[in-house]
């Protein structure tokens, strides 16, 4: 009985804050927050508009719906599989799979730049926040410092296949049984190398975008954590999240594990923790997720 009391007692307090923290005078910061998750998709809109471009013309306000729709039908399967077959529903027939490989390249192009930032924070916490005092929970800094080298040469090997993807593309076009499916990977080798930069640059922006996005909504919850280390740390969580395969609606459970063992380095705030995650959670990926699934309904799936 009393630790039932206890536990009401300690959800009525983590209401609280949390109410608090939206009617305190940093709530302006949320609605930031909300506005640059419309920034965040509509780069991944512009982006996908950019890779399809060779196959076909969309504007951006449908590759917007595409995108969301994508969104929403990945919500329950592994690693965001339902994206393709969501953007898919709105490219013309006999362009649905061709336009597949090209959305990959998108995919590819902000692993490359989730990696490439989880590799400088996994440096900085090596550096400046793991000490004597701090250390990650069931990770030794001998495991720590062979994940940071493997993820190092992967990464490279990564940036090596995003630059040679015309000539890859041409070389597994000789492969006898998969020469007569040639057509749906035909347009990738039209992609310069400038190109392939443009579309990882759009990454980068994303990249920064959702990191603010992290870095305002911390502050919403008062975990006080430096810009510099909350970055850094944040460049890491997005890290174990590319690499850990998750189902995107239960993706919360990971998310703020990942949460406390990182943040929880810097500041004893678990309850602004917990918040920060679920409301990243909710606001980039649940609530884009309804709206993808009402540009669903509205699609006419078969024409004839």
């Amino acid at each position: 009985m009393y630790k039932r009391i206890q536990n009401q007692a300690n959800f009525h307090s983590s209401w609280d804050v949390i109410k608090q923290s939206f009617l305190g005078p940093k709530q302006w910061m949320f609605w930031v927050v909300m506005a640059l998750s419309l920034v965040n998709w509509g780069i991944e809109a512009r982006k996908w508009q950019v890779l399809v471009a060779p196959v076909q013309h969309i504007t951006l306000w449908k590759a917007f719906k595409a995108v969301l729709s994508g969104l929403a039908l990945s919500l329950f399967v592994p690693n965001r599989v339902g994206e393709y077959v969501g953007r898919i529903l709105y490219m013309d027939e006999g362009n649905r799979l061709r336009s597949i490989a090209l959305t990959l390249i998108g995919s590819v192009s902000q692993l490359i730049v989730t990696l490439v930032a989880g590799i400088g924070g996994l440096i900085y916490l090596r550096s400046y926040v793991l000490t004597e005092g701090r250390q990650l929970q069931g990770l030794s800094a001998f495991w720590f410092d062979g994940m940071l080298y493997a993820i190092i040469v992967g990464t490279v090997l990564l940036l090596l296949v995003y630059y040679k993807l015309s000539r890859i593309t041409s070389i597994i076009e000789r492969i006898p049984f998969v020469s007569k499916y040639s057509f749906f990977i035909q347009k990738v080798e039209t992609f310069h190398w400038k190109e392939l930069t443009n579309v990882l640059m759009l990454s980068v922006v994303r990249f920064v975008v959702f990191t603010a996005q992290y870095l305002l909504l911390m502050q919403v919850f008062e975990v006080h954590i430096g810009i510099i280390d909350g970055w850094w740390i944040i460049c890491v969580m997005f890290l174990v999240l590319a690499i850990v395969p998750t189902i995107p609606i239960a993706e919360l459970g990971v998310r703020g594990q990942a949460s406390l063992q990182l943040f929880g380095l810097l500041s004893t705030n678990t309850i602004g923790i917990i918040a920060t995650a679920a409301g990243i959670w909710g606001i980039n990926l649940i609530l884009p997720s309804l709206a993808g699934s009402l540009f669903i309904l509205s699609i006419k799936l078969f024409r004839k």
